[in-house]
């Protein structure tokens, strides 16, 4: 069965970077968009970024432009968020997810498999 699992979250603080890993397995990673979602205290799920099979065609939220990239090693079965320049407003329960079309969508409803997520928290 398909299994997407998540890691490298943790504590740093503002200005730091980070990079997340999500491993996945059960299907033909490279065929598939994937993405990537956070979820704070309280709130929806937001749209991080996403990535079409190939890492030529690539979408993020505005709020992350310019800090994240999105980036995959279909060898390797991986997907990959590196941020950097992280604020405090970056923290939450960053999951990754397989996307259902064929366009690197922000639409949550277009992803139907979800990792359990890896937790950033950024504070001084």
């Amino acid at each position: 069965q398909v299994q997407l699992v998540e890691s490298g979250g943790g504590l740093v603080q503002p200005g730091d970077s980070l990079r997340l890993s999500c491993l996945a397995s059960g299907y033909t990673f490279g065929s598939k968009v994937m993405g990537w979602f956070r979820q704070q205290d309280g709130k929806e799920r937001e749209f991080v970024a996403a990535i079409a099979w190939s890492n030529s065609h690539t979408n993020y939220a505005d709020s992350v432009k310019g800090r994240f990239t999105i980036s995959r090693d279909n060898a390797e079965n991986k997907l990959y968020l590196q941020m950097t320049k992280l604020k405090s407003e970056d923290t939450g329960t960053y999951s990754c997810a397989r996307g259902s079309v064929f366009y690197p969508s922000s639409r949550s409803d277009l992803y139907d498999h979800w990792g359990r997520g890896t937790q950033v928290t950024v504070s001084s």
